[in-house]
């Protein structure tokens, strides 16, 4: 079978005129081959090119047609079943079988090697189609092993570069003849073999299941037998690939490391060291050691010499920064402060020791850091006090909880280098303060506050635009986790400094002084107001000026002055805002209007401006909504931008790309436009600050943004985030709807009923745990804002069904992750992954609860028929060694008791043994669960509870009484129970065996401090006990009015409660005859504040 001679020849004058620099040329060769081979004669396309590669004298030629080839076949037609089907595969059976020997004689024959690889990429292709399809190709994989032993090297190599590429080939295969050709080829005198080889072992492994996994640990050795050659002979570029190669290995099976550990580490060590080799090679060895951390950080522990060297080859790392700019004069004068500067030295150095503090921890990393770090803060070099300081700020976050304690001693070497001679230290300097201000969050503010404030200030005025731009920037960190309180004593000179930035000539430092401004505004609140009058018009002077074409370089300036602007207004509120507030959402509307760029940074700052003037407008802000609206709903309508890429030098392309998210199937690429996406979710979540804001004002809006955006949203699978946003923003959109058309209207029935068939679509086909959480609360956020009749039966039978489907899922992946701990591996480790995957299934099913929380709360007993289905779960849940799952359970249990009233009792049999050990659970929100849902069954349960919850007042003392019960992971427990007692002493106290005793060893469970819910059951029924005369309640006065002092100033009593119980502290003062003034005296000096702010 061949082709015929003319249609040989046109192939022969289509190929070069497909690579012809004339762009008519190309364009015409593009549309022949469109039009005329792959529509009209695909098989002889296929089948031409394959002899073109065959017999074509030109190797440029042949390798070319060898690249069309893989691409051609891999292109999707219509089938002859009429689904779409890869072009080689929908070619005639026998033009396939002659195609296949013909491309595997091409392989066998070619002599030149960069030729040879090119068929074998097409070889790798043809075969992952036919794998995939179910077929075979059994000559391929005979003549790949014969290739892989083959005298000639560049053979060898070809062979094992398509096993790299196809390693589904070799998957099931005899593990003994798999693992016998790669120890030969990484023993192979060729480096290149050894290197393909490596590089197809890697994809190979994997590819296969985990079970599999040990059985090829004994190759690594061989693996590792190429590196000191490599390393010796300063082959950089082979030595990057192993490396590259060893990286993927060790995310796949750490475990396979563990007996070569400590060679490893101290091979890599020498690498990271050896600054004769490549910058790449250096980062790629330390990529190793730092991914060894994330993996197996007890693997890391327990190599005695890991954290020492890897702390001091990443702060040396750090050290090699500004080696041609010692004055740091060109660093100091670059306009672009952002500059990528990811594949240097010094920044891999700082991520990896963020990645160490992490992973390892403070009592691992912070001996052999501050074993350095003092030393190099004194260090008559610039770059090793910078590196010094840029430690700090890699290690804080990870190594927070070790280093709290020492604080004061890291900001005494922290603060010192704010005045040091040189810019890149003060710079550091500055980083160090903010970054800690983030990680310390809290305890920075609140007792460092004089430190940072004072070091940081000053700098303002630093003669390098990028230090004090840096120092704005820091504070940026520290005053948005600031209160009002703690900053308004620094506003004068901080502002005043600010200001002086908007003047200065280099326009980043104007933009970062707007951006520090409107931080400072938004954490200050009210105590901003006294500015406004002189930071305003300024202002308003940069928004109000003409934005011409010509005037891109201040669009930024414009937005971050817009930014600022909106802030100060919501700082200060609608009343002191006053008229500037119509002028302000002029001057953005005007802005809006001349936007033409698609590039344009003032649109999207508008957008958040825009959400911010309706918070502090309100009603006013209405007649600006028709001119908001429509470049909002544009956006947030916007359809994913998919594009499929199969040509190498288009996905290089690509990569290179900002805004692109590119995704391997079957052998091409495709590219997802995410910036697209990105501005789709966050126009869905100013959709959502409209509709919470505007509530029944944003009703002309609901069926538009219901139909056309959020609810297509729920099941936009290209970005979670938009997934997530929708589901929140379509109660609120029901919300709105209804508060205008009310429950009962047909309008809104219409609504409702096509939104939850929406809803439940969304619930069952949503494929993530984090979005399908999310979708649980649209569903029960929606039925709460409806209430009672939301749902029909046929709907609770729905929910049932897609719940039911949820938790036989849920179970599935923890029987997953049970079975990936239990592999074999001894040294399995939860690493980020899996701990984020529990954490998205705690939420969920944390989730689920509210949804079954809500429909019992609107339709009570109605639901129990439906419920009862799912009952064998909550049993088996209920038996978990999970606690998470046990919670689950019992927060079930409390719903179906304190909606259900004594009708739960029927569940007895199936509720009381499991509350009853719910109060010993070793998990303190177990124990909260417990003891909520005994105190529920006193007040709701009704006569059948009595004896049941009576019983139950000993063990509920005993978890008052729990080791840590003040503790804040327990104090949810204690105060429930304490609550819990006090519901049985009021409804249930005829059944409680000596009552009265208990009401003064009940007395000592107080205050409750923490749970709003609990408190007010707890304090009123000590009101009752006062008004009775209690005597055990007047004997310990003090005692019990230092309780309710600490509960007003935690504020977990509020309103008429609250002023119940002021009264009743004045009460048992009085009736104690107990002196107010010593009484006060006596407590702690922080509450005594309290005391006389409500009892003055």
């Amino acid at each position: 079978m061949s082709l015929p001679a003319d249609l040989q020849q046109a192939l022969q004058q289509l190929l070069p005129a497909l690579s012809s620099p004339n762009n008519e040329i190309r364009q015409a060769a593009e549309e022949s081959l469109n039009n005329e081979w792959i529509s009209g004669r695909p098989d002889a396309l296929l089948l031409g090119l394959t002899e073109q590669v065959r017999g074509n004298e030109d190797p440029a030629t042949r390798s070319f047609a060898a690249v069309l080839l893989r691409k051609m076949a891999s292109k999707t037609v219509p089938g002859r079943d009429g689904k779409q089907v890869d072009l080689f595969l929908n070619a005639n059976p026998d033009v396939q079988t002659h195609i296949k020997a013909l491309i595997l004689q091409c392989f066998a024959e070619e002599t030149v090697n960069t030729v040879r690889n090119k068929i074998g990429d097409a070889i790798a292709e043809l075969a992952r189609q036919i794998l995939e399809a179910d077929q075979q190709w059994n000559e391929l994989l005979g003549g790949l092993f014969e290739a892989s032993k083959s005298p000639q090297a560049s053979h060898r190599e070809g062979a094992f570069r398509i096993f790299g590429m196809t390693p589904s080939l070799i998957e099931n295969q005899n593990p003994e003849l798999i693992k016998g050709a790669f120890a030969t080829a990484f023993k192979d005198a060729e480096f290149p073999v050894r290197i393909s080889a490596i590089e197809a072992f890697d994809n190979f492994f994997r590819s296969i299941r985990k079970s599999q996994h040990k059985q090829y640990y004994g190759l690594l050795p061989e693996i590792l037998a190429t590196l000191p050659q490599l390393k010796d002979n300063q082959d950089d570029d082979n030595l990057s690939k192993i490396l590259v190669s060893l990286i993927d290995l060790a995310e796949t099976s750490i475990g396979m490391f563990k007996p070569m550990f400590s060679d490893v580490v101290r091979f890599s060590i020498g690498i990271v060291q050896d600054k004769e080799l490549s910058n790449t090679c250096r980062q790629n060895a330390l990529e190793l050691l730092a991914t060894f951390a994330d993996h197996s950080p007890s693997l890391c522990k327990n190599e005695p010499t890991y954290a020492t060297e890897m702390v001091t080859q990443c702060l040396s790392l750090m050290t090699d920064i500004g080696l041609d700019d010692e004055d740091a004069s060109e660093w100091n004068d670059a306009d672009d402060t952002e500059a990528d500067e990811s594949d240097m030295n010094h920044v891999a150095g700082e991520q990896c020791m963020d990645r160490l503090a992490n992973r390892l921890g403070g009592a691992v990393l912070l001996p052999p850091t501050f074993n350095w770090l003092p030393r190099m803060a004194q260090s008559s070099n610039w770059r090793d006090r910078h590196a010094c300081l840029m430690a700090i700020s890699a290690i804080s976050e990870g190594c927070r909880d070790s280093m709290l304690p020492q604080l004061s001693a890291v900001l005494e070497m922290v603060t010192p280098a704010v005045q040091d001679p040189h810019p890149r230290v003060r710079w550091a300097a500055c980083n160090a303060l903010g970054q800690m201000s983030t990680d310390f969050a809290g305890v920075m503010q609140e007792k460092y506050h004089k430190t940072v404030m004072l070091h940081l200030i000053p700098v303002l005025d630093a003669p390098e635009p990028r230090v004090k731009a840096h120092a704005a920037a820091a504070l940026v960190n520290f005053c948005e986790e600031a209160e009002k309180d703690i900053l308004e004593p620094y506003l004068d000179e901080l502002i005043h400094r600010l200001l002086s930035l908007l003047s200065n000539d280099k326009r980043y430092v104007q933009e970062q002084a707007l951006s520090t401004i409107a931080t400072v505004a938004d954490s200050a609140e009210t105590a901003f107001t006294r500015y406004y009058d002189m930071l305003m018009p300024l202002l308003f002077n940069v928004v109000n000026r003409p934005n011409t074409a010509e005037d891109k370089d201040t669009r930024l300036l414009t937005a971050k002055a817009m930014e600022c602007a909106s802030l100060i207004a919501l700082a200060v509120g609608k009343e002191r805002l006053g008229g500037d507030a119509t002028a302000l959402v002029t001057a953005f509307a005007r802005i809006q209007q001349n936007i033409t760029d698609p590039d344009d940074p003032q649109a999207s700052y508008l957008l958040h401006c825009w959400g911010r003037m309706c918070r502090v407008m309100g009603d006013d802000f209405l007649p600006y909504l028709p001119g908001v609206m429509p470049p909002l709903l544009e956006l947030a309508s916007a359809k994913a931008d998919v594009q499929l890429f199969d040509d190498d030098e288009q996905i290089q392309a690509m990569e290179q790309e900002e805004g692109w998210e590119l995704v391997p199937v079957r052998g091409r690429c495709i590219g997802i436009k995410t910036s697209i996406l990105e501005d789709k979710h966050l126009a869905i979540e100013l959709l959502i600050t409209y509709a919470q804001q505007l509530q029944a004002a944003f009703e002309p809006y609901v069926l538009q943004v219901l139909q056309n955006i959020a609810l297509p949203g729920l099941v936009f699978l290209f970005n979670d985030p938009v997934r997530l946003s929708s589901a929140a923003l379509v109660p609120h959109l029901v919300n709105s709807f209804r508060k205008v058309h009310g429950v009962q209207s047909p309008q809104f029935g219409q609504l409702w009923r096509e939104t939850l068939v929406k809803v439940f679509d969304a619930l069952e086909s949503e494929p993530a745990v984090e979005p399908l959480a999310a979708m649980f609360q649209c569903f029960y956020e929606c039925v709460d804002v409806i209430g009672q009749g939301a749902l029909t039966p046929a709907d609770m039978e729905k929910f049932i069904v897609v719940t039911e489907k949820s938790i036989i899922e849920y179970q599935g992946r923890v029987q997953g992750r049970l079975e990936e701990a239990q592999n074999g591996e001894d040294d399995f480790e939860e690493n980020d992954e899996m701990l984020f995957a529990i954490e998205d299934d705690q939420t969920l099913l944390s989730d689920m609860n509210k949804a079954f929380h809500i429909i019992f709360k609107h339709h009570g007993v109605a639901f129990i028929p439906f419920w009862e289905r799912l009952l064998s779960y909550y049993q088996e849940f209920l038996r978990s060694a999970d606690p998470t799952q046990r919670q689950w359970a019992l927060c079930i249990i409390d719903d179906v008791i304190e909606f259900c009233g004594p009708e739960s009792w029927k569940y007895q049999e199936h509720f009381l043994k499991h509350l009853v050990q719910g109060l010993s659970d070793d998990s303190a929100a177990n124990r909260q669960a417990a003891a909520y849902g005994v105190g529920i069954a006193a007040k709701c349960g009704g006569p059948a509870y009595a004896e049941f919850v009576a019983a139950c007042v000993p063990k509920l003392f005993e978890v008052t009484q729990h080791p840590h019960a003040r503790e804040e992971d327990h104090i949810y427990a204690t105060e429930n129970a304490c609550a819990t007692i006090a519901k049985i002493l009021k409804y249930n106290s005829s059944h409680v065996q000596n009552a009265p005793a208990l009401i003064a060893p009940w007395l000592k469970t107080l205050p409750i401090i923490s749970d709003e819910e609990a408190a007010p059951y707890a304090y009123n029924f000590l009101t009752e006990l006062v008004q009775r005369n209690q005597p055990e309640v007047l004997a310990e006065a003090p005692f019990l009015f230092d309780a309710i002092v600490q509960a007003l100033e935690n504020e977990v009593l509020k309103g008429e409660v609250a002023k119940i119980a002021v009264a009743t502290g004045r009460e048992i003062l009085s009736k104690s005859g107990a002196n107010p003034a010593q009484v006060v005296q006596s407590m702690p000096a922080e509450r005594q504040e309290a005391a006389t702010k409500w009892f003055s």
